[in-house]
């Protein structure tokens, strides 16, 4: 194949992967007036299950009220996100949500919800390692949204062993 046509082969499907996400954005939205929507939430709380797996308390019913927790911090941190960021985010979310955009930007071919652990953990992994900067940008968003929810919480640092910021 000719560089050339290699090039108008990237440009065009550049233009296609843009048009598509956009459709799916108007179609199914990641936030709705700057909160998480239920597709954000899904999402959002299965990274949330991998990313801070060893973070999260073991019984069943503290790990639920932990996660709950977490997407209503979620929500907080976006709204105080600039314009700008909350609807790359939404975007970004909007694609996550739609098999097509799951299994391309993430690599998962499994539904959110029936994901294992190990699985999302697997799919986080091969997006921060990717040689495309697209995923890598992607992961670094999940995950420092993710980690700033969740350590934001005073309960957190109890349960890590952290004593919270020196009084100065």
């Amino acid at each position: 194949m000719q560089r050339r046509t290699l090039l108008k082969l990237g440009a065009s499907s550049a233009a296609l992967l843009s048009l598509i996400g956009g459709a799916v954005a108007l179609i199914q939205p990641g936030l709705a007036s700057g909160r998480l929507t239920p597709a954000g939430r899904e999402i959002f709380r299965v990274i949330g299950m991998a990313v801070l797996d060893k973070s999260l308390p073991d019984e069943a019913q503290a790990k639920d009220t932990a996660l709950t927790g977490l997407l209503e911090r979620v929500d907080v941190l976006i709204a105080a996100l600039p314009p700008h960021a909350q609807a790359e985010l939404s975007q970004l979310l909007s694609i996550l949500a739609s098999g097509a955009g799951r299994r391309a930007l993430a690599g998962l071919g499994t539904p959110w919800v029936s994901a294992s652990t190990a699985e999302v953990q697997l799919a986080l992994q091969d997006m921060r390692l990717s040689r495309l900067a697209v995923r890598q940008q992607s992961y670094a968003a999940l995950h420092d949204v993710t980690a700033g929810a969740y350590f934001s919480d005073p309960v957190t640092w109890l349960m890590l062993g952290y004593p919270g910021p020196l009084v100065l």
